[in-house]
């Protein structure tokens, strides 16, 4: 493609061809992310205005953003600035993201705006404007835009591989805050050769003599704005000696703060004040600078600095000419200058309070508890916006300024608290750590102690660091503080379940929960004693869950709480359902971090109970855990997904998602025996289905044994039925029966299902050849026991039976139990199992079964999940609203689905659904929208 030259735009006409070949693919590939990356000065904002220009003109819409330091602390600033073409269409968002949209831009008043719902909000608008015409975003220092706007940007290019969206960066060469390196391609602006440098210095500077520019064109080295303001510092005057050992930036910075001394005083003030206001009204500016010197709030004040090519005035805004001007002048102000110009910005800006109270603080030469009170109220208005990440920096800005450390100490609290809201454990580690050194009051020192467990990333199981909580605990139960008391004993409880600091720790913890005065059927005291002592409080714990129906009484919250104690115990099934509730809410409140929490956690209970579909929970908790940054809860459902793989025969032995849980487990301050043991049960069950049972019963046995870092105390009862099966095929009966009696012995006291079936699997598969009446009574028993409603559980018990009826020669009994198994194996997509049991059969004579194929299983989890959402009748903007995509990405994926299951309506999905084929469908002419645009 042949460029037409820009003026300004010297020796850049192959960097701009290959940013324009790019962003042309967006409408061809997808998304696409860009960083034009290079020194300050060296044309990065001028060749980002050169390909808008270009896109404009083959018509992409162009929308952009631009970082100032000013800005920083003001939330949603840099995406108001992105979507301000596109605002017209919020009245055609669903009303959650409509409302919460307006009000992270103060334009509406909601009791509390989610995070989420803003950056859905912000995705739909980008991808209807993207359906009209391709869309390019530019985002000029992106390092200088608001935290929220960033969350915004991160959320959005997360989602736009299927969209008509090119989104170009500038940037110095550091990563940038929202966009993974595996995504972004970089384009390097390198310093201008030697004869495009000497054309622009001639266009800007024809006369000088041939020494001095000699002279500039050496030290400028080939950066454009260095080429420009060396020459004019020359014709000036304001040339001094050669700057050649300091960086750019210091050297560009010193040449503009040279060119801001030749202003008269009113003009000064002028500049000073704009370089740091959080805004560009030149009436705002003005009226503040003649707070400090009347003849500076005139208009004619700006015209000094206009012509030096300090400032930018277009209409009633006026701007830095350029981000080193700013850095040059705020490094150049002395500190009571600053504080003087802060201060009269605050009296300008009183009408709008929360942007004054910025500059009031910034203005306090110490502390002052008026200002941090009202730094404290901003950051909770920024909160109930959506803006929790500007609430944090404001808290922090509030802590700064408090007279009192105990204070102090609680605002930096809130600020952790806040982080922790949205799952940022650096962050809250580091303020933690500020905490650690002042006078706490006891409550905050308790939320302390709660803060540095909080994320199980960065929590022990010291034994030590334990008790430590369980004190304190007993502390605010002395002083009536039962939440904080229960919040306590449950964060020293997690530790117990991720690792066993051993039975003393446990007791401890248990009677801290009975000397709290709740009742007995209280859910919180419920899930303590759950996570500390699950077998042997079992059965009290689902006494009292009989109370409780699965809604808690219309209170997802503790619904929440009663699903932990019910998987802790084993009850699954109620787990399950009790998980369901406060899933829903967390969804509609578009609560990710903790919704990915709740599903990795269903995600468990379902692979015990034999559920072994991706789509219902553990493939959306696994990529909601990565998004949030929640690298435990990742792991933990990317086990689960392994899991769910090896079932169906989808094995690796080195499959990257338990590497990834692995390594992580072994990065924890203790490593997590929880999470290996997942792993390790999810490699035993895959080998098991690969029939390699040998590595399996390897696997396995780790969870058995007291040292391995995989032992976990209730994990190895589930585990127990799979290696009882690689037990009786590696001749192994007898350490495996060893095991038995010792489970037996572990859960004498509990009830659940959990428990029972592994017990009655063992039991039978393990049994002596040498009496079969017992060993029949027992597999009997087994199909008659816990798992008889559970057709996973059952099928592999028919299929232990089935053999070993035919072991026993009694191959007209076996084909019944073998026949059972294969169609349940079959029917749940366990294809290696269905395939064992059908060559059990082959064995005594019969012949002739063809295994099918679930349509199901050629969709990806998240098609599944789209799909049955769409059988259900939801529209695709409902359903990019539960699952936090845009409705025209969920359309793309329909548009996918109709051919791979045969079907050209909405209609004929939930048939489709619930079929089996012995082929893939023939292609179709699907119809995916209907009614939903």
């Amino acid at each position: 493609m042949t460029l037409p030259p820009r003026p300004g735009l010297v020796g850049r006409d192959e960097e701009l061809r290959a940013l324009v070949e790019r962003v042309e693919a967006c409408a061809e590939v997808g998304g696409v992310v860009l960083a034009l990356v290079g020194e300050p000065g060296i044309g990065r904002t001028t060749v980002l205005a050169g390909l808008a220009e270009r896109m404009r003109g083959v018509g992409f819409r162009v929308l952009a953003a631009r970082g100032a330091q000013s800005e920083v602390h003001l939330p949603f600033a840099g995406l108001h600035q992105i979507l301000r073409p596109l605002l017209g269409g919020a009245d055609r968002l669903p009303p959650l993201q409509r409302e919460a949209l307006l009000a992270c831009f103060a334009m509406s008043d909601p009791p509390d705006a989610q995070p989420f719902f803003i950056s859905l909000a912000v995705l739909e608008l980008l991808v209807d404007a993207a359906a009209e015409a391709p869309v390019l975003l530019c985002l000029d220092d992106p390092l200088l835009v608001d935290q929220p706007s960033l969350d915004v940007i991160a959320f959005v290019l997360r989602r736009i591989a299927d969209q008509r969206i090119a989104v170009v960066c500038t940037s110095r060469g550091e990563p940038l805050p929202f966009a993974d390196g595996d995504a972004l391609t970089q384009v390097h602006l390198a310093p201008l050769p030697g004869p495009d440098s000497a054309d622009l210095l001639g266009s800007r500077a024809p006369g000088l003599p041939r020494d001095l520019r000699d002279r500039i064109l050496r030290e400028a080295n080939g950066n454009p704005l260095a080429l420009l303001e060396f020459a004019a510092a020359v014709e000036s005057g304001r040339a001094g000696g050669s700057d050649d050992g300091l960086p750019m930036t210091t050297r560009l910075e010193r040449a503009f703060a040279a060119r801001a001394d030749g202003l008269d005083a009113p003009s000064r003030v002028v500049v000073d004040v704009a370089a740091l206001h959080d805004g560009e009204d030149v009436d705002d500016i003005l009226a503040a600078a003649a707070l400090l010197d009347p003849a500076a709030g005139r208009r004619d004040a700006v015209a000094p600095a206009l012509d030096l090519g300090l400032l930018v005035l277009s209409g009633d805004v006026v701007r830095i000419a350029h981000p080193l001007v700013g850095s040059a002048l705020r490094h150049a102000m002395p500190p009571a200058t600053r504080r003087a110009v802060h201060a009269a910005l605050a009296r300008v800006l009183a009408t709008r309070p929360d942007r004054a109270i910025w500059h009031e603080a910034s203005s306090a030469p110490g502390p002052d508890e008026r200002i941090a009170a009202g730094l404290e109220r901003a950051a909770a208005d920024a909160r109930r916006r959506g803006a929790v990440s500007t609430a944090v920096l404001w808290l922090e800005r509030a802590a700064a300024l408090s007279p009192d450390p105990h204070d102090r100490a609680s605002r930096l609290l809130d600020a952790a608290e806040a982080g922790h809201e949205l799952g940022r454990f650096a962050q809250v580690q580091q303020i933690a750590a500020r905490v650690a050194d002042l006078p706490l009051r006891a409550r905050d020192r308790s939320r302390l102690t709660w803060l540095e467990g909080a994320f199980h990333d960065g929590a022990t199981s010291e034994p030590a660091e334990i008790r430590h909580l369980v004190t304190l605990a007993r502390r605010a139960t002395t002083d009536d503080e039962t939440d904080l008391a229960m919040q306590l004993l449950i964060g020293a409880a997690r530790r117990v379940w991720w690792r066993d600091p051993g039975e003393r720790v446990r007791d401890e913890i248990v009677g801290a929960a009975r000397e709290v005065p709740l009742a007995a059927e209280d859910p919180r005291r419920l899930a303590a004693l759950g996570l500390a002592e699950p077998l042997v409080f079992g059965a009290e714990i689902m006494d009292r869950l009989d109370g409780w129906p699965a809604d808690a009484h219309g209170r997802p919250d503790v619904a929440g709480v009663l699903g932990i104690a019910a998987f802790c115990v084993g009850d699954f099934g109620r787990a399950t359902a009790f998980l369901s509730a406060p899933i829903r809410q967390l969804r509609a409140e578009g609560r990710l971090g903790l919704l990915a929490e709740a599903l990795a956690l269903r995600s468990w209970a379902e692979i015990n109970l034999g559920v072994f579909d991706a789509s219902r929970s553990a493939d959306e908790g696994l990529r909601l855990a990565e998004e949030t940054g929640q690298a435990v809860w990742a792991a933990t459902a990317g086990a689960a997904v392994a899991v769910i793989d090896a079932v169906a025969g989808r094995w690796d032995l080195h499959h990257p998602l338990l590497t990834d849980a692995e390594e992580t487990a072994l990065r924890l301050p203790n490593a997590s025996s929880s999470l290996l043991a997942g792993v390790q049960l999810a490699r035993g069950v895959a080998a098991l289905g690969a029939e390699r049972p040998e590595p399996a019963f390897d696997e396995l046995h780790r969870v058995f044994v007291r040292s391995d870092p995989a032992h976990q105390q209730v994990q190895q009862i589930w585990a127990l039925s799979y290696l009882a099966d690689a037990a009786v095929h590696t001749d192994r009966r007898e350490p495996a029966s060893g095991l038995l009696a010792a489970m037996e012995k572990l859960t004498a006291s509990a009830q659940a299902a959990g428990s029972a079936i592994p017990l009655e699997y063992a039991r039978a598969v393990l049994a002596d050849d040498a009496d079969p009446e017992r060993a029949e009574e027992l597999f009997r028993a087994g199909l008659d026991g816990a798992g008889r409603d559970l057709p996973w559980h059952r099928a592999r018990l028919q299929l232990a039976y089935g053999s070993w009826l035919r072991r026993q020669r009694r191959s007209v009994d076996s084909r019944g139990p073998l026949r059972a198994a294969r169609s349940t194996f079959d029917t749940l997509g366990a294809t290696t199992w269905a395939h064992r049991a059908d060559r059990e059969l082959r064995a005594t004579g019969e012949r002739g079964w063809r295994p099918t194929q679930s349509l199901r299983g050629l969709l990806s989890p998240q098609e599944t999940q789209i799909a049955e959402l769409a059988a259900q009748g939801l529209s695709n903007r409902e359903i990019g609203q539960r699952m936090f995509l845009s409705h025209r990405t969920v359309g793309s994926h329909l548009y996918r689905i109709f051919p791979k299951l045969g079907v050209t309506n909405r209609s004929q999905l939930a048939g489709a659904l619930g079929q089996s084929s012995d082929a893939s469908p023939a292609p179709q002419n699907p119809s995916p929208t209907g009614h939903d645009d």
